[in-house]
């Protein structure tokens, strides 16, 4: 019995004392989170992960793994007494790019997945969709055209010389009885902004029809690639600063005046690296910077480097490319009008009835218009009668090419 229990009231206990803990609420979620990062610290201090728990991908060299394959497969040649060695101390001599794979596995992607906790691997292979698809032109020669970069794969010239612009060009069949016929080339350019206006051009436009793509849309290779299946030359629209730039801005990574040379190529391999499969370059806007033969003569010899053409839309009569084309031998060709300037149904046949007076004055032309519902109509309504006309539709590098030597 306690002091409480004699002098409480008879037939009453005295309350029980609550019994209170030594350390509040807010206090014990502070001691909490101290002992949290306490042993956060301490693992990340003692821990074997010198990747943090990053994720981290390991891609093979297909090429790498072709050569130790063969050298797997294949007895080791013996050393020729006096001749100079050519082995490595660090593994398998890899072959240069453009040497053909002689694996036959599908190309892998090994996936290597660490678990950040305890610092465990496991490497998990998957197809490699990137390097396993179909080249540009639906097969592994298509290879040989296209060139590794931080942005992707972009042309250049295949070892034997051949060049993207011949490897692409759609072959033309001269008029019968008409060999010397004057040659038109058409150009639809701003293709790959809308799905709907390219796959209309696609459709309604014979194949001698070169078609210009724009390199932002996304998807927009599969556009390409359905525009060469149905037979089209295609080219890549590069946006170049206009004079009123920023105010007009043709898009990103646009070629600027403002820019190194190195930067502007560098923008350029981004833009190169959308899509495969053109047989060559054309502006998008640019009067000033086609004017700057300082900005503008690398773009155009790094073009011409790589096997391609280019094509002046002929709006700047300031455009250093006709000059800096013919001093590097590079295939060019430039537009000798806009067809639909005005888009109406009657100006579009008369730029049209223009372009044909051009062509038998000169024995080609080349005409650009864009991808407007009334654009693409009338000129496929013009292009089924213009061989009964004496007009040979060609396309693009059957302009460019012609009495180059490239």
């Amino acid at each position: 019995m306690t002091a409480d229990d004699l002098s409480a009231p008879l037939g009453q206990r005295p309350a029980k004392r609550r019994r209170r803990l030594p350390i509040s609420a807010p206090q014990a979620i502070v001691c909490a989170l101290a002992l949290f990062f306490a042993v956060f610290a301490v693992w990340a201090i003692v821990g074997d992960d010198p990747f943090g728990g990053e994720p981290m991908v390991a891609v093979p060299i297909q090429s790498g793994i072709a050569a130790a394959a063969k050298k797997s497969e294949t007895p080791e040649a013996k050393p020729v007494p006096g001749a100079p060695s050519t082995a490595h101390d660090d593994g398998p001599t890899v072959p240069p790019p453009s040497a053909p794979s002689q694996a036959t596995a599908a190309p892998t992607k090994t996936v290597t997945i660490i678990d950040g906790k305890t610092g465990a691997r496991q490497e998990v292979a998957i197809p490699d969709a990137a390097n396993g698809a179909s080249p540009p032109d639906g097969g592994a020669a298509g290879q040989k055209f296209v060139e590794m970069t931080a942005h992707g794969a972009i042309p250049k010239i295949a070892t034997d010389g051949t060049r993207p612009a011949e490897a692409f060009a759609r072959p033309v069949k001269p008029l019968a009885g008409k060999p010397d016929a004057p040659r038109i080339a058409i150009i639809v350019s701003g293709l790959g902004v809308s799905s709907k206006a390219s796959s209309d051009a696609v459709v309604k436009l014979p194949a001698p029809v070169t078609l210009a793509f724009m390199p932002y849309a996304a998807g927009v290779d599969r556009l390409v690639a359905h525009a060469r299946e149905a037979g089209h030359e295609v080219l890549l629209q590069v946006p170049m600063e206009p004079f009123d730039y920023p105010d007009n801005d043709p898009g990103p990574k646009t070629l600027l005046t403002s820019l190194t040379p190195e930067q502007n190529l560098d923008r350029l391999y981004w833009l190169m690296s959308r899509f495969q499969g053109y047989v060559g370059i054309a502006g998008d806007m640019g009067a000033r910077f086609t004017a700057s033969e300082q900005s503008f003569g690398p773009i155009l010899r790094e073009t011409g480097k790589r096997g391609l053409i280019f094509v002046d839309d002929g709006a700047n009569p300031r455009s250093v490319a006709g000059r800096v084309a013919g001093a590097t031998n590079l295939p060019f060709a430039k537009a000798d009008m806009v067809l639909d300037s005005v888009p109406t149904p009657e100006e579009i046949d008369r730029a049209l009835g223009r372009l044909e007076l051009a062509a038998r004055e000169h024995g080609t032309a080349v005409g650009v218009a864009s991808a407007l519902p009334v654009s693409l109509d009338h000129i496929a309504q013009w292009a089924r009668t213009a061989e009964s006309h004496g007009f040979l539709l060609v396309p693009i590098t059957a302009v460019a090419l012609k009495g180059k030597q490239i």
